[in-house]
């Protein structure tokens, strides 16, 4: 008798310990519990979409990877597969299921028998997927499970079973930081939720057991069984009948897999989109207005990207880039290719202090236009492939607003992220429009003619500018000197028109590098982005105005409400005349039909105007073309990461034959196209009758005889240096460029 009280002591102490321990838990001594309220407000993280301009995805902005369904966009083949695998009873039970319950305290606690299974209703894991677990060991673990009921009853009393069903499905993770099922399916699938057959049902759902031992990618032929399991439980329960069972069973494993978030269309334009973003809803949150989150909160962002035209720019690369990428590796397959790449290589090896390692080899992803692989090769290989591939950076900015059409960054986002856009390099002839522009700001005319002689500065050890042709004599027009890209008469136009004048007119034109006053500087030895080529020569092409590129039209909530418009700008800042800007765009369409970028038209088949401009560096470094009608800006530069890396002759190195090709293919296919003919190629204006004539002078014109004998008695070495005049100006100018802030 004292056996038996002293044995049903033991049991009811047990059985109030295990009570009181549930009200403590249940009182929230051990962490909070979910209340109604937090409940009836939960909220998944979702990720927030980026769309195109006419409303294709582009990209996502995600915390965890995650897109949801409605209850109707989930076929029934899913919920029948989910519910005969995961919770058979999940319509009978009010939250968690007595029989699986019991198991898991018998043998997964009280025996430490892990393998016998969660016995987890749909709902306990709904709960354990909205609020995560703290410990999952010893005591933490039955706190875990305890609180979970307590929250899955709950549940069960403000959910109807659809929901539960619904939320559940969308909180579920099946690993590679993606969660829901929507995302899942197109993740490996590539299509929705609402178009999986029944056997890529049982695949997604034969996951959640173990999301990386059944990863279909990863291991398929785990993901096969546990598929077909899957299958034998909706037979077991009546959902397929045996002979449709086993025709899902004999089917093979397919997945189209496809990663939603890398190898985009416009990777590099979704950078800038995100910065832009960030600083949008930073701004909104400051002001109060709320707390939304870019990673979290499912925002839909409606970007600038106009996915026709981008597709264009991209069509382009991988028409041009890769027969240029295999002409450079060539000429440094030569020996003496070979031997200048070794010992810069091993000037960079030794400057990078990586000497101890450069013999080790290691698994590294290698970039090819054949598709990029991955190859075990030692630090020097790598570096001296990196070397020599050939970069290139493209944007497309529509002039009167500022909206980026096309951005392509580079030639591969994921083994070169670097965004060459954004990348800042010696602009070349590129930069001479800026001093041709301030030439007409002060009054001159395009048939201002300009000296074509040899010119050796004393103070510079004799520095001399030098033409393409190396021809020397005669004059130029102003508009000559412009479309041919001299560089002797651009010399002389600089030093009549002064470094002042042409430093304020960079400023305002939008570039953020300091110029030095130096004679070179003519040349373009100036450095800036293809971004801010693209914003300077935007505003010879809309009239004069200043611009800002952005990247996002506006930012809606899940349910649709606008948080954020980019407002149309009622005032537009002038920066230079609209006669600069008419003559400028004659003047640079006469560059492309009779200068330096002629082979828009008779090359690549672009028919209608375009003005624009070619730039090759200092042995061919970097090469450089800006086009433009007064609908859209586009410019393109090209070259190696380092000026040290370089094709050796004009013929594949030149700004006509590296740049021009990536926006002369992009044009022409955009011109062959309707929808974009119809909005980015717009004709230029006529030249009003004031205007008609002026650039009616010949581009060169010979010496007369009397000019000739005058510069037998003029010396033709010179020196370089600023006047008192000049001097003071420019410090007047920066002056007030500091107190009003001016850039």
């Amino acid at each position: 008798m004292n056996a038996r009280k002293t044995v049903l002591l033991v049991s009811a102490s047990a059985i109030l310990v295990i009570f009181l321990f549930i009200i403590a838990v249940y009182a929230g001594i051990f962490g909070h519990v979910a209340g109604r309220k937090d409940l009836v407000n939960f909220k998944n993280a979702s990720a927030s979409v980026v769309l195109s301009e006419d409303g294709a995805v582009i990209g996502r902005f995600f915390f965890e990877n995650r897109l949801t369904v409605t209850f109707d966009e989930i076929p029934d083949h899913l919920k029948d597969a989910l519910i005969a695998t995961e919770d058979v009873r999940f319509y009978d039970h009010r939250g968690f299921d007595t029989r699986s319950f019991l198991r898991v305290v018998t043998k997964t606690i009280l025996f430490s028998n892990r393998s016998s299974g969660g016995g987890s209703t749909i709902t306990q894991q709904l709960a354990k997927n909205m609020y995560g677990r703290r410990d999952n060991n010893g005591a933490g673990l039955i706190v875990s499970k305890i609180r979970e009921i307590i929250t899955a009853r709950r549940i069960e009393r403000i959910f109807s079973k659809e929901e539960i069903l619904t939320l559940y499905l969308n909180t579920v993770s099946f690993g590679e930081n993606i969660y829901g099922i929507e995302t899942a399916s197109q993740r490996f699938f590539s299509k929705k939720t609402s178009d999986l057959t029944v056997e890529e049902s049982a695949v997604l759902v034969g996951m959640l057991k173990a999301n990386t031992a059944y990863n279909p990618r990863l291991h398929p032929d785990n993901s096969l069984k546990r598929r077909n399991v899957v299958i034998r439980q909706m037979e077991k329960y009546k959902y397929l009948s045996p002979s449709a069972a086993d025709s899902l069973c004999n089917l093979p494993l397919k997945i189209k897999y496809n990663r939603i978030e890398a190898g985009g269309p416009a990777d590099y334009f979704l950078v800038q989109v995100r910065n832009e973003a960030e600083k949008i809803i930073n701004q909104i949150n400051e002001d109060g207005r709320s707390g939304w989150d870019l990673y979290k909160d499912g925002l839909v962002i409606t970007s600038t990207l106009n996915l026709s035209l981008q597709k264009c720019a991209l069509e382009a690369f991988r028409e041009h880039l890769p027969a240029m990428q295999r002409r450079l590796e060539l000429q440094y397959q030569g020996a003496a290719g070979k031997r200048m790449l070794d010992q810069f290589t091993a000037s960079e090896i030794k400057r990078l202090g990586l000497e101890s390692r450069s013999g080790g080899k290691a698994v590294r992803e290698i970039f090819s236009w054949d598709g990029s692989y991955a190859d075990t090769i030692s630090v020097a290989d790598s570096l001296r492939r990196s070397l020599t591939v050939l970069h290139a950076g493209l944007i497309a900015v529509e002039p009167s607003t500022g909206a980026v059409r096309a951005w392509v960054g580079g030639v591969d986002f994921r083994t070169h992220p670097y965004d060459q856009v954004l990348a800042r390099r010696q602009l070349a002839s590129v930069f001479k429009p800026v001093i041709f522009c301030t030439a007409l700001e002060e009054g001159m005319e395009p048939c201002h003619y300009l000296d074509n002689d040899s010119i050796a500065l004393s103070d510079f050890n004799d520095w001399s500018p030098e033409n393409y042709d190396h021809s020397y004599g005669g004059k130029y027009s102003l508009s000559g000197a412009l479309i041919h890209s001299m560089n002797v008469p651009t010399f002389s136009l600089f030093r009549e028109i002064g470094f002042a004048k042409v430093e304020d007119m960079w400023r305002k034109l939008g570039f953020s590098f300091p110029l030095e006053n130096t004679p070179s500087l003519s040349m373009g030895t100036a450095e800036a982005s293809v971004k801010e080529v693209a914003t300077a020569y935007s505003v010879f092409a809309n009239g004069g105005f200043r611009i800002e590129p952005y990247t996002i039209v506006s930012i809606k909530t899940p349910e649709g409400a606008e948080i954020y418009r980019k407002e149309t700008d009622t005032f537009r800042e002038r920066l230079i005349s609209e006669r600069t800007s008419l003559l400028m765009n004659a003047m640079l369409v006469k560059a492309v039909t009779e200068g330096t970028g002629v082979s828009m038209r008779t090359l690549y088949g672009v028919e209608f105007p375009v003005a624009g401009k070619t730039g090759t560096s200092q042995n061919y470094s970097d090469a450089w073309f800006a086009g433009y009608n007064p609908a859209l800006v586009i410019v393109s530069r090209a070259g190696a990461s380092t000026r040290y890396v370089h094709f050796n002759t004009g013929t594949y190195g030149s700004g006509s034959a590296l740049a021009l090709p990536l926006v002369a293919r992009t044009l022409a296919k955009a011109g062959r196209r309707i929808d974009l003919r119809n909005k980015f190629i717009t004709p230029f204006p006529d030249l009003p009758p004031d205007l008609a004539m002026a650039l009616d002078c010949p581009d060169f014109r010979e010496e007369s005889l009397l000019e000739k004998i005058l510069d037998v008695f003029e010396k033709d070495e010179q020196t370089y240096k600023e006047s008192e005049g000049e001097k003071i100006e420019r410090k007047i100018r920066g002056l007030i460029r500091r107190i009003f802030r001016k850039r």
